[in-house]
């Protein structure tokens, strides 16, 4: 089953972006996954294909009229796919979130713009509102793209090692543990030594150890919620 994502937006030449290179690019070229996007505004009202008025109430900006995302939705099949608005008031995308994306058949994304999306049609559609963090976008593309590389990368044989994914931040419940390679000594910096030790039952109880001392410095509150935890599992390397 080829994991397929469309994108509504009213900038569809945002697409694929950094969506194109590396092994998410590779993936898309190789089908692996597909991608596709809808122009907004081919769905605008009247001469000028308008896509937004004024708010109701009165206030500053404009508003994604729902008659015209409605119209844009519609046009698409939905096969299964859930329905996403990127918006800095949905619910904060987590790992187990995109795991779960990742599994099914693809999503559609509602690239917002303006003010924000009339009310009636988030009911009407049953759009999951998602945010990607505590900040503002001038829109939902950046968003997202951000959204599809992290589900795309999931996808088998994207990423080319599973034992990777499984230790990386968040998988666990915690930061991941920090990385080191060649050269031995760089700046009069050197390497923790159990990392060269060759003793594997050590270097996963170092590993756990610092991502718990960096979860707890830095996100006390995923380390509060982590404390059983596994032990992070990790093929031998030479």
């Amino acid at each position: 089953m080829t994991f397929r994502a469309t994108c509504l937006t009213l900038f569809p030449e945002a697409f694929p972006g950094i969506l194109g290179v590396s092994i998410v690019g590779t993936a898309l070229r190789q089908g692996v996954w597909s991608l596709d996007t809808v122009d907004v505004r081919e769905h605008g009202v009247g001469k000028h294909r308008n896509v937004d008025d004024t708010p109701s109430g009165g206030g500053a900006g404009m508003v994604m009229r729902a008659d015209v995302a409605a119209a844009a939705l519609d046009s698409v099949e939905q096969a299964g796919r859930p329905r996403i608005y990127l918006s800095p008031r949905g619910k904060p995308l987590r790992q187990a979130r995109v795991r779960e994306l990742a599994a099914g058949p693809g999503v559609i994304l509602l690239c917002g713009r303006f003010e924000g999306l009339d009310e009636r049609v988030i009911e009407a559609r049953e759009l999951e509102e998602i945010s990607i963090g505590d900040f503002v976008l001038a829109g939902g593309e950046a968003a997202a793209q951000a959204l599809l590389e992290a589900c795309v990368r999931l996808l088998p044989g994207v990423a080319g090692n599973a034992d990777s994914l499984a230790e990386e931040s968040f998988e666990t419940g915690l930061l991941e543990h920090p990385h080191y390679t060649r050269p031995q000594i760089w700046e009069d910096r050197e390497i923790p030594t159990v990392l060269t030790s060759g003793d594997h039952a050590k270097i996963r109880a170092w590993r756990r150890n610092q991502a718990e001392e960096l979860t707890k410095a830095r996100r006390p509150d995923l380390y509060a919620a982590s404390r059983d935890a596994p032990l992070p599992r990790a093929k031998p390397r030479d």
